[in-house]
């Protein structure tokens, strides 16, 4: 497994529209996702060591971010199956229905729109503000393969409140670290 470091925030950068099935039966697109405030758009998988060290704490965020802040949050989930079975369709309905997601989790089967958001790595997350334009790229917290100590600063949850708040990023943004993307063979 390789670890790889997301890019730096590219502000105001315009996110790219999509329409992927969820687990949930429904089709989600960009535009439905999107809260009141902004949008949390998260690429993540199963397997991966870094999502699973948060995934307590992310979804207890993503609730909070929609409940108290209008902020929406989607995971899509761009890995191929065929080598990570794990992140095969039906073990993304488990997962979802197993963690109660608060979110749609929705499947990028060609990876064309990781390739559109040129995602890298599971967790990626991307921060819009109402309009779709990019105010975070950095990571969850201090965690990497094991969980960050309790009382670790929330680096993700105090930006994507921010952007219900200013609509814009905090200037300052550490990347996210994670597994990277498996990419099809051609």
């Amino acid at each position: 497994m390789v670890s790889l470091q997301t890019p730096v925030c590219d502000f105001g950068w315009q996110a790219p529209s999509f329409d992927l099935p969820g687990t949930d039966g429904k089709s989600h697109s960009l535009s439905s996702a999107m809260g009141k405030n902004g949008l949390l758009v998260m690429f993540i998988c199963n397997h991966c060591p870094y999502v699973q060290a948060i995934l307590p704490r992310l979804i207890q965020d993503c609730a909070t971010l929609r409940d108290e802040h209008g902020i929406n949050s989607i995971a899509i989930m761009s890995n191929d199956p065929n080598e990570y079975p794990e992140d095969s369709f039906d073990n993304m309905v488990k997962a979802a229905v197993t963690h109660q997601f608060p979110f749609p989790y929705v499947l990028d089967a060609t990876q064309a729109v990781a390739r559109a958001w040129n995602a890298v790595c599971t967790p990626d997350f991307f921060g819009l503000d109402r309009a779709g334009q990019l105010q975070y790229r950095g990571r969850f917290d201090a965690s990497r393969k094991e969980a960050a100590p309790a009382g670790t600063r929330r680096d993700l949850f105090e930006a994507m409140r921010q952007i219900a708040q200013t609509q814009q990023g905090p200037l300052e943004q550490i990347p996210g670290m994670g597994c990277s993307i498996k990419w099809l063979h051609d």
